[in-house]
């Protein structure tokens, strides 16, 4: 085993142990009780605002496709779910519910990777603004449907949706996600998607199927925000087309680029600090937009990349950066060493 092999495995041995780590810190602390439901909630809505930021970025950072519209593949996933947990008749009590739960966020996902395909064959021959027009027209198609289906409940929405997403459920699929994604990216299939975002036309010269690429990008991209609407809707337990709104498609973009545009932890942090944010704000009720707004438009004129741009966040990386900065070594090599 090269030196290599060995820093990567140390590396994946690190990050599974913080995630174990966190996870224990976490549903002991909600177990305890030390964390009330309210911060509880909001703690499950992070992590299915995680989901939703990693998949969009998969689309407009690293395929470099803008997409208006991902709002309406959430709401596929959520209306899904709930409509087969609500008639399937598979018990939403007990052990069992974790099935149920499982079984609801997975039809939801595929479902709206079916529409994400039927949307994105035509949608993809597009780019940048017209994408960008086309998705959100679809986006909205999607909404006014639902208000238009009875067997949705219209307006009305769906009410009573069992309350299944537990913290467990809402952390490790969040974390799967994010490593998936992640090691699609690392990929060959990855890289290829990424030669896509620099240059369509060079990659498509170099031999690359840029079609199919796209097209499998968007509809992973559908999927897991179907995976999210799964989550949403069993943890509010009410759900209506309202919600799913151009406006809510604008909050999952702005996670993308305030984390960065192509870095998949970039999108995890935004994710959590657009998240408790709001929360945060709330003693300024009054003023909380306002304060929501600038405090986003100060970091758009001073950090226009994002918090990360395409950089991701590791352990050896921030290892390095407190080397440098409180040894004051910068890490170059020493003359007459080069290559050694």
């Amino acid at each position: 085993m090269n030196a290599k092999m060995k820093k990567k495995l140390v590396s994946y041995a690190v990050n599974l142990a913080l995630i174990i780590a966190l996870y224990l810190v976490l549903s002991t602390l909600i177990d305890s009780g030390a964390i009330d439901r309210y911060y509880a909630g909001i703690i499950k809505l992070i992590f299915i605002n995680i989901i939703l930021a990693v998949s969009l970025n998969l689309v407009t950072g690293i395929l470099g496709q803008l997409v208006l519209g991902h709002a309406g593949f959430m709401s596929v996933g959520a209306y899904t779910a709930a409509l087969f947990t609500l008639h399937s008749g598979m018990p939403t009590q007990g052990p069992a519910s974790v099935l149920t739960l499982l079984v609801a966020i997975a039809l939801g996902g595929l479902v709206a990777a079916v529409i994400g395909f039927v949307i994105g064959v035509p949608a993809l021959r597009l780019k940048g603004d017209y994408l960008a027009i086309i998705t959100l027209g679809f986006g909205e198609i999607i909404r006014v449907i639902l208000l238009n289906l009875p067997f949705a409940g219209g307006a009305l929405g769906l009410r009573g949706i069992p309350g299944l997403t537990s913290f467990n459920a809402v952390f490790f699929i969040s974390v799967l996600t994010v490593y998936f994604i992640y090691a699609y990216l690392t990929s060959r299939h990855g890289r290829a998607v990424l030669s896509i975002r620099e240059d369509e036309i060079a990659a498509e010269a170099a031999g690359i199927n840029t079609t199919r690429y796209k097209i499998i990008a968007f509809v992973m991209a559908a999927f897991f925000a179907g995976v999210a609407g799964g989550l949403y809707a069993h943890h509010i337990g009410v759900i209506a087309p309202g919600k799913f709104d151009f406006n809510y498609s604008v909050e999952m973009l702005v996670m993308v680029v305030l984390g960065g545009m192509g870095s998949i932890t970039g999108s995890v942090v935004a994710a959590i600090v657009l998240t408790i944010l709001p929360e945060a704000l709330r003693a300024f009720a009054d003023y909380r937009m306002l304060l929501y707004s600038v405090l986003l438009i100060l970091m758009m004129l001073f950090r226009p990349g994002g918090l990360l741009g395409r950089s991701e966040l590791s352990i050896a990386g921030l290892g390095r950066w407190l080397k440098r900065t409180f040894t004051g070594k910068n890490g170059a090599k020493p003359a007459g060493k080069e290559g050694v």
